[in-house]
């Protein structure tokens, strides 16, 4: 079965870190850019940061640079995305897609984009006391 699955969220107090995985099954992700998106409820969903397929190149929205970081390792299969320095206004379902680096890209500053290959089904991240 193809498919992608988000695991590691749950609640953190501010300041705490969660380190989330994106596992997939059924393909193989070195093929594919990976990217990190999240929404709160009534919010749009956001791009919260990528890694490319290639060079691993990453990219970050502005209001969590300094405090995530995304990695792959191939050999598992998996993408991560630590978070650090968590603060209320990062809980969210955290979900991770892929697809080409291009529309990967592109869906970082596009709410809305499509034309992703796979999602995952979320993982929630709360950031209460």
């Amino acid at each position: 079965q193809v498919q992608l699955v988000e695991s590691g969220g749950g609640l953190v107090q501010p300041g705490g870190s969660l380190r989330l995985s994106c596992v997939a099954s059924g393909f193989t992700l070195d093929a594919y850019a990976i990217g990190w998106f999240r929404q709160a409820p009534g919010r749009e969903r956001e791009g919260v940061s990528c890694i490319s397929s290639t060079d691993s190149t990453t990219y970050y929205t502005d209001s969590v640079k300094g405090r995530f970081t995304a990695s792959r390792d191939n050999s598992k299969n998996t993408v991560y995305l630590q978070m650090n320095s968590l603060k209320p206004e990062d809980t969210a379902v955290y979900y991770c897609a892929a697809g080409d680096d291009i529309t990967i890209a592109q869906a970082m500053g596009a709410p809305e984009a499509d034309g992703m290959d796979y999602w995952g089904k979320g993982t929630l991240v709360t950031v209460s006391s």
